[in-house]
């Protein structure tokens, strides 16, 4: 099941692509809810009914007519309300390059439990347009990553039962002001102000039956499903970042046991995986400068398009635009 959030008459709507075409909600059927959110609250059996609807709606003949292309709508993200954004640091290639790259030897803390910081779930947009402040220009970069949603409450859940927490899987480009971040970094603290102004997802989020073909073995030592997924990002067309998803370190359900000790996670949390490996351009850049150092940086600049490919969840594209005064 394919979801996504659009936007109809100015309203945020509940759609589900099938065939390539976007159904709403109400379209389908009166058991299914107007939001992703509420989708998200009713859990599984939520999930359940609504996979069973959309099997009854696809009986019906010519049912292909009544949907929406999608060059005629304006997607949001999946879920444009997230109750809380987690976005967690699980791939070993991406933490082990960046310190390289500044001279660190592997911190051996990351072997020992995934971790995770918070970021602005009020920050949350979909594919299209970004506009962002002058500062954010210092070093902009771009995290190629997915995440999950939850749709079960849960508390000192453990990573055995974790990956039935899972409703499904998207893309998400977390969007970061690198001078900002080190900026306040360097206080022992963040990331915070570098990464409270954007996170992108979309354009639709995945159940995982959809995705069983690409389900592979987790490594040894580890718990929780594995897919292999391949994950790039172009820059104004140019291929920057090639990885997969089964190069995660840290499994989702693992990283979900972690983030529940002691906490309560509730449907509509999101998680992300963290940046895959050649994943920003912070690594690519230090990489590039560590071999040669006369290598001249690439940030993002206002008016870059990125966009973001992963197997099965779809492509993700965003141009970012100079936003000169802030929002009131």
């Amino acid at each position: 099941m394919k979801i996504v959030t659009y936007f109809e008459n100015g309203k945020e709507q509940l759609g589900f692509v099938l065939e390539d075409k976007v159904f709403p909600s109400h379209m389908i059927s009166n058991k299914i809810p107007n939001s992703t959110l509420e989708l998200m609250q009713l859990g599984k059996q939520g999930l359940k009914i609504t996979q069973d609807e959309l099997e009854n709606f696809q009986k019906i003949e010519g049912y292909q007519n009544e949907g929406l292309n999608f060059s005629e709508i304006r997607l949001a993200a999946p879920l444009p309300n997230p109750t809380s954004f987690r976005d967690a640091y699980a791939f070993r290639q991406h933490v082990e390059t960046s310190r390289l790259n500044r001279g660190l030897e592997m911190i051996p803390e990351f072997d020992q439990f995934p971790v995770f910081y918070f970021s602005n779930h009020q920050a949350i947009q979909g594919p299209g347009p970004v506009y962002c402040m002058p500062d954010h220009f210092d070093k902009m970069d771009f995290e190629l990553e997915v995440a999950i949603v939850i749709n079960k409450k849960g508390r000192n859940i453990k990573a055995i039962d974790a990956d039935n927490y899972i409703a499904g899987i998207m893309i998400l480009n977390d969007l970061s002001a690198r001078n900002l971040q080190m900026q306040e970094m360097k206080l022992n603290l963040g990331p915070a102000k570098g990464k409270d102004f954007a996170s992108m997802f979309g354009p639709y989020l995945v159940t995982f039956d959809e995705l069983e073909k690409y389900k592979t073995k987790t490594v040894d030592g580890h718990i929780g499903n594995t897919y292999d997924l391949k994950m790039r990002c172009w820059v104004n067309d140019e291929l920057l970042s090639e990885g997969t998803l089964a190069s995660m370190h840290w499994t989702f359900a693992e990283i979900i046991e972690r983030a529940s000790y002691g906490v309560t996670l509730y449907p509509g949390d999101i998680i992300g995986s963290g940046t895959v490996g050649t994943g920003c351009l912070l690594e690519l850049n230090g990489t590039a400068k560590r071999k040669d150092p006369n290598h001249q940086e690439q940030w993002l600049q206002p008016n870059d398009v990125i966009k973001m490919e992963v197997t099965g969840l779809g492509t993700l594209e965003n141009k970012v635009f100079l936003e000169e005064e802030s929002e009131q």
